[in-house]
C-alpha cells in the first residue's frame, strides 16, 4: 500500500469511528414508543443538545422540554429548549437549568413520557444544591475534588449526596410517569449510576461513603457541606425504590467507541492527516 492509499484507508477508519459515535446516528434506534400523554425531553451533558436535535428529527408527535449543555455546545432545536452552562465547575446558569428540569419532571403525569438524554459532563451541568446548600458550596467542593486525585466514581458519589437532582432523584421526581433514559458514557466501565452522577438511576452509594471519600483526600469542607453530610439526611433512591420501578435506562454509546476513534486519530497523525481534522 503506497502512502496515498494508506492515508485514504486511515481517513476512512477515522470517519467511520466518528460517525459511529454521533448522536444523530446512535439516538434514533433507541427512541421509545410515544405515550398517551405528553413527551417531555429533559437532559444534561456535553452531547445533550445534539441528542435533543436527533430526537426532534426522528420523533413522530409533539415534544417539549429542556436540556442543558456546555457553553459552545448548543445545537438549534425547534421544540426543546437548549441552555448553556459551565463545565467542569458549575455556574448559576446550570443551577437555574437544573431547577427548571426538576420542576418539569415533577409536573409529569402517569400518562406522560419523560425522555432523559444524559451524557458526559452532566454532573457539573445539573448543578442543583441539596436543601441547605448553596451553589458556592458546591463550587468549592467541586474544585477541590477536581484537584484531589479522586476517581470519577468517587467524585460522583460525593456529588450525588450534595445534590437535589442527581443519584436517581430526577427519575423519582417524575414518578409515576414513564421514564426512559438514553445514556452516552464517558466513564471507564460505563456504569450508568456514575455517568453524569446517575440522575435517573438508583444509587447504591451512601452518605457514609461520601464522607469517607472526602476524608481520604483531605478535602476541607464549607461548614454547610460538613453539616449536611453529617446530618440525618434523606438518602438517594436505592435499588428497589418503587419510584424508579418504571424507569428504563439504555446505554446507547460506550466509552470504548470514542477510545477507538482516538486511536485512529493518533494513527492518522502518523501520516499527516490528524492535525487538519481535529
Amino acid at each position: 500500500m503506497n502512502p496515498g492509499e494508506e492515508r485514504q484507508f486511515l481517513r476512512s477508519l477515522f470517519d467511520t469511528a466518528v460517525a459511529a459515535a454521533l448522536p444523530a446516528r446512535v439516538v434514533p434506534p433507541h427512541l421509545p414508543r410515544p405515550p398517551k400523554g405528553r413527551t417531555i425531553v429533559l437532559g444534561a451533558g456535553k452531547a445533550s443538545a445534539a441528542m435533543a436535535k436527533a430526537v426532534e428529527d426522528h420523533w413522530d408527535g409533539p415534544l417539549s422540554g429542556l436540556v442543558v449543555t456546555r457553553y459552545g455546545h448548543a445545537v438549534p432545536c425547534r421544540q426543546i429548549e437548549i441552555v448553556e452552562a459551565a463545565h467542569p465547575v458549575p455556574d448559576a446558569a446550570g443551577e437555574g437549568a437544573a431547577r427548571r428540569i426538576l420542576a418539569l419532571a415533577r409536573a409529569a403525569g402517569p400518562d406522560d413520557l419523560v425522555l432523559c438524554l444524559i451524557s458526559g459532563g452532566g454532573s457539573a451541568l445539573l448543578a442543583l444544591p441539596a436543601e441547605g446548600l448553596t451553589l458556592a458550596d458546591k463550587q468549592a467542593v467541586n474544585r477541590a475534588l477536581l484537584t484531589s486525585g479522586a476517581t470519577i466514581g468517587e467524585m460522583n458519589t460525593v456529588r450525588k449526596h450534595l445534590s437535589a437532582i442527581k443519584g436517581g432523584r430526577l427519575a423519582a421526581a417524575a414518578y409515576p410517569a414513564r421514564v426512559v433514559s438514553l445514556l452516552i458514557s464517558d466513564v471507564p466501565g460505563d456504569d450508568p449510576s456514575i455517568i453524569a452522577s446517575g440522575p435517573t438511576v438508583a444509587d447504591a452509594s451512601t452518605f457514609a461513603e461520601a464522607r469517607a471519600i472526602l476524608s481520604r483526600y483531605g478535602i476541607a469542607l464549607p461548614a454547610a457541606v460538613a453539616a449536611h453530610l453529617a446530618g440525618t439526611n434523606e438518602e438517594t433512591p436505592k435499588p428497589g425504590d418503587k419510584r424508579l420501578a418504571g424507569t428504563r435506562t439504555v446505554l446507547i454509546e460506550q466509552l470504548v467507541v470514542r477510545v477507538r476513534a482516538q486511536v485512529v486519530v493518533v494513527r492518522v497523525d502518523d501520516v499527516g492527516l490528524g492535525a487538519a481534522n481535529r
